[in-house]
């Protein structure tokens, strides 16, 4: 697919694709290892295809990530979405937010952050509005592009967009996928209602919504032939959304699906759904760059619309599963971090 031809949004400043690619596998060897020019290729492989927006700067990837932009012919074209997670009660004075930013901009080699994604772990401590003011302030002085929030929930995201006022907050990224539908239940709302637009991670609960999968027996947990990701969205699966039995038949679903609409792929009738949702903005599709990508059949995930009748056949899936009830089970969004 032509970069002509990607579908894109509006987030604050810029005008992204709506598919990102995700780095989070780069935190760790248990996703496989590769060098780091190897990954650096693989970055450019997606931006020469047009997947110009990367997100989830874990470990050394904001460090490769930095390398690869300050080097590209296309880093005026080139998003870069990091984040300053807080896990522990600090005191988010001006110098504290400012010394975060400024890691940031170190480790990527730029002069200001393109997206800021915020997380707050605790709640109970209000510190995150205040440490959000700094970060505006810093917004207007052209530090940041853009600020995001990471895995706050419903009544969270509305606190803070309406505190902060329109137009300061462009997006929470959060999960969001046929087996995990949360965001349905009142965070749509909140990005109608405050303009928002969400960055969704998941949708592919870690490569199972997949041909690969379709009439596979139901993997060992422990076997140590699944990945990080691949472990918790089987948990997810089995356990909180329904059985083994009932995913086949939704992956039978969506195969019939794909056949019908050209014969795209499981993945691409799965990222659909989500994309077809307005409030989504893009999906963040991880990939193990150097080692497993799939840049050209993610692109089959555009120029296409699901019909009422395909929304109806997955819906009578959906109907037989939990997933209606996994915002009660495990809480709403980024309740699981908590």
């Amino acid at each position: 697919m032509s970069s002509s031809s990607i579908e894109t949004f509006r987030l604050g400043p810029f005008i992204t694709p709506r598919l990102w690619v995700g780095l989070w596998q780069l935190s760790s060897n248990a996703w496989g290892s590769v060098s780091a020019a190897k990954v650096r290729q693989g970055m450019g492989r997606h931006v020469a295809s047009g997947y110009t927006a990367f997100a989830d700067h874990y470990g050394s990837a904001e460090i490769i990530f930095g390398v690869f932009r300050e080097t590209s012919p296309s880093s005026e074209r080139i998003v870069g979405a990091t984040k300053w997670c807080v896990f522990k009660r600090i005191d988010p004075t001006p110098e504290v937010v400012w010394a975060a930013v400024q890691e940031r901009m170190t480790r990527m080699k730029t002069s200001r952050v393109d997206l800021l994604q915020f997380h707050w772990q605790d709640y109970s401590d209000k510190g995150y509005l205040t440490a959000l003011n700094h970060l505006n302030n810093l917004r207007m002085e052209g530090h940041i592009r853009a600020i995001g929030l990471c895995n706050f929930d419903t009544i969270h995201t509305d606190e803070i967009c309406t505190q902060l006022g329109p137009g300061v907050i462009v997006s929470n990224q959060v999960q969001f996928s046929i087996i995990d539908t949360r965001p349905l239940h009142g965070m749509s709302d909140v990005c109608a209602k405050h303009g928002l637009k969400l960055l969704t991670y998941g949708t592919l609960c870690g490569g199972f919504l997949a041909d690969k999968w379709l009439g596979q027996p139901e993997p060992d947990a422990y076997s140590g032939d699944l990945t990080p990701s691949q472990r918790k969205y089987l948990d997810m699966i089995v356990k909180a959304w329904g059985s083994w039995e009932l995913f086949q038949s939704l992956l039978l679903v969506l195969r019939r699906i794909g056949d019908k609409h050209g014969g795209r792929s499981v993945s691409n009738i799965a990222t659909r759904w989500v994309l077809d949702h307005p409030f989504v903005g893009a999906v963040i599709i991880g990939a193990r760059l150097g080692l497993s990508e799939h840049p050209d059949d993610n692109s089959k995930a555009s120029g296409f619309h699901l019909t009422d009748g395909d929304r109806a056949q997955i819906e009578a899936i959906l109907e037989q599963s939990n997933g209606r009830r996994i915002i009660t089970t495990i809480g709403d969004c980024g309740a699981e971090y908590r």
